[in-house]
Formats: structure tokens, C-alpha cells, sequence
């Protein structure tokens, strides 16, 4: 696991330009399924069937990590970008990025005034990312537009990926583990299933553009008449000492199964199922209740005539930052509650609300 998500993380793919992870998708578990396109949209679905009768089911997660695009090249060939997805403008300043060309890839940072500026400035302003800037090494718009800097290019954090603290802690820092980490889940999990029998038909999808409307997801989900449905995703943790966190959700506690986000309310029957069989297997869990986030569950759950949808959250410190923290052990437990979900599934098997 820890090479494939150092693999997939590493890929460029912000939202609405995820070819990159597409491809790379695509190619890699071809061999493991029976059928796999690449939609108009750019979502990634695969079709693995069962030795035997049973219900169709959906896993789904977003391939697009937050990031920037290019707005405006200055005469000093400095960026101007605008936001795809939702980011914290504190965190911005100083930071590497990485902005992608049709020929190559080009190292940038956030550019930010120096300290010794800071008794002529006001400290506790917070500039809108409007008024920053990305500087990657160019003294000219000419020279910018000579290294294949346009209008339009996408930008993300420069790719990282290190253990905190040390391997002991089994913690790992990153860039774009919301939501690669769930598509690594999904990778592994097909590995999992490539000699092993089940029921039923397995539908994964791979979308694209979550981070700005679930969108890829609502496209996607049309195109399959599925039974019950379960959305992997990161959800931000509570577990730190600001004074709104409220320690209902930790790292490395294990996979968190949602009640409740802004964009869904957990399937009763589905959720129960979940809980039911992380006891049975004594498979870390907690539950969650988090009304500041949405994910590709929502959209799902509304297709066609409504799929019975649930999800599981892998636990996350400092989400949609270039060093968002994720635990192995959740990583995991994650992967293991939904393998053994699939596995108890038989031809009888229903999702009903009552």
C-alpha cells in the first residue's frame, strides 16, 4: 500500500484535469476486471462480476485533488492563479507547487514577502489568493510562455510523501490523499477479489471533479442500476487542540462510518450493515457525524430512482493542504470492512428502508 500511494499521489490531477490519474488507472487494473472504460467526463468505471447471483454494487472515489489554475501571466512573468476546489487562503503563502504544461512540468512557489517586510505590512492580514502570485523562476512573461506557461494550466502542490515522526508511527504525509487514498483502497481491493469468489457484481468508479460539486459522480452514477452503494473518501479529524474541534472523530481510531455529512444522510440499513460487520470482524471503527463535508455519496445516492448509499471515511489531519496526515491502521480497516461487506453479500441480499 505505501508504494501505491506514493505512486498515485504523485500524479497531477486537479479537478477537471485528471487525465494524468485516469490513464494511469486505466492501466493499472485492467487485468484485475472484466470490463473498464473511460466515460466522456473522465471517470474511470470497472465492472467485476461475481461467480455467483447477487447484488450490484458501487465503490466509488474522486480522483481530483484541489488545486490552481493559471489566470493571468504579469509582464515580470510572475502567475496569477484562481482556486479549483476549496482552499484556506492562511496557508497559501510560501508554499511549492507545481504547475503543468503541455511539454513538462514546472516547479513554482507561492510567493509571499520576506519577514523583515512584515513591521511595514499589517501581521495579521490575510490576503485573498487574488492578490498573490506564483513565482517559477521567470523574469518575463516572454520567458514564462517560452517554458510552456498559458492561461489555463492546472497547478498542484509539489508532490510529496514522507512518514511522520518516523515508520514506527505508521502516519504518512502528503499532498492528495483526499481522495487517492480511497482510489488506492479500491485498487487494492480489486487485487483482493482477482482469485476470490463473491456475489454479485462489483462497480467501481473512479471520478472526476468532486472537489467542485461531486460532479463527475453525478455523471457517473446515472449509468448503473445498482442495489446499495459505498463512497470512499477522507474526512478532516477532530482530534486537535483548536477550540472548535470537538474529538468525535480521531486519527488512527479506524475507518469511520458516516451517519451524516452536508451531502448525505447515511442509508439506515447500509450504515447498520457496515457497523454490524466491522463488530462482527472486530474491525476498528467509529462513527461520524460531520455536517462540513460532502462527498461523492450524495451524488450517487440521488441516481436513477435513489441508491441506497453508505460511506467510509479514512480519518485525515490537515485536509486540503499540501501535508495532509494520514494512519495506515485506518487506511486498513478501511480496506478490510469493505471486503468483508462485499464478501457476506448473498442473492438474497437487500438494502430495503423498511
Amino acid at each position: 500500500m505505501i508504494n501505491l500511494l506514493k505512486e498515485i499521489t504523485a500524479l497531477h490531477g486537479p479537478c477537471g484535469y485528471e487525465q494524468p490519474v485516469s490513464k494511469w488507472i486505466k492501466e493499472s487494473i485492467g487485468n484485475l476486471v472484466d470490463d473498464i472504460h473511460v466515460d466522456a467526463f473522465g471517470n474511470v468505471i470497472a465492472r467485476k462480476k461475481g461467480k455467483q447471483p447477487g447484488p450490484r454494487v458501487i465503490v466509488t472515489a474522486h480522483m481530483d485533488e484541489i488545486g490552481f489554475i493559471v489566470k493571468k501571466i504579469e509582464n515580470n512573468g510572475l502567475l496569477r492563479f484562481e482556486k479549483l476546489g476549496g482552499h484556506d487562503d492562511r496557508i497559501l503563502l510560501a508554499q511549492k507547487v507545481q504547475v503543468r504544461t503541455k511539454y513538462q512540468l514546472l516547479t513554482g512557489v507561492i510567493g509571499t514577502m520576506s519577514a523583515h517586510y512584515v513591521k511595514f505590512d499589517d501581521p495579521n492580514k490575510v490576503r485573498n489568493h487574488r492578490q498573490l502570485y506564483i513565482d517559477i523562476g521567470t523574469s518575463t512573461k516572454e520567458e514564462a510562455e517560452n517554458m510552456g506557461v498559458e492561461v489555463g494550466n492546472p497547478i498542484t502542490w509539489l508532490p510529496s510523501f514522507d512518514f511522520l515522526g518516523n515508520e514506527q508511527t505508521g502516519r504518512i504525509i502528503g499532498k492528495g490523499f483526499d481522495d487517492r487514498v480511497g482510489c488506492a483502497i479500491m485498487i487494492e481491493l480489486l487485487k483482493d477479489l482477482k482469485n476470490e469468489n463473491f456475489c454479485g457484481e462489483l462497480v467501481t468508479m473512479f471520478t472526476v471533479q468532486e472537489e467542485v460539486g461531486l460532479r463527475g459522480a453525478k455523471v457517473a452514477a446515472y449509468g448503473v442500476d445498482a442495489d446499495v452503494a459505498i463512497a470512499l473518501d477522507t474526512t478532516a479529524v477532530s482530534d486537535t487542540p483548536e477550540e472548535t474541534m470537538d474529538n468525535t472523530l480521531m486519527l488512527g481510531a479506524g475507518t469511520g462510518v458516516k451517519i451524516l455529512d452536508m451531502s448525505l444522510i447515511s442509508h439506515p440499513t447500509v450504515k447498520e450493515k457496515l457497523v454490524s460487520v466491522a463488530r462482527k470482524h472486530n474491525i476498528t471503527h467509529q462513527l461520524e457525524i460531520f455536517p462540513g463535508i460532502g462527498t461523492d455519496g450524495g451524488a450517487v445516492s440521488l441516481a436513477n430512482k435513489g441508491i441506497p448509499t453508505g460511506v467510509l471515511s479514512i480519518p485525515s489531519r490537515y485536509a486540503h493542504s499540501p501535508v495532509e496526515v494520514i494512519d495506515l491502521n485506518d487506511v486498513e480497516a478501511t480496506k478490510q470492512l469493505l471486503l468483508k461487506f462485499l464478501q457476506q453479500l448473498d442473492e438474497g441480499a437487500r438494502f430495503d428502508f423498511i
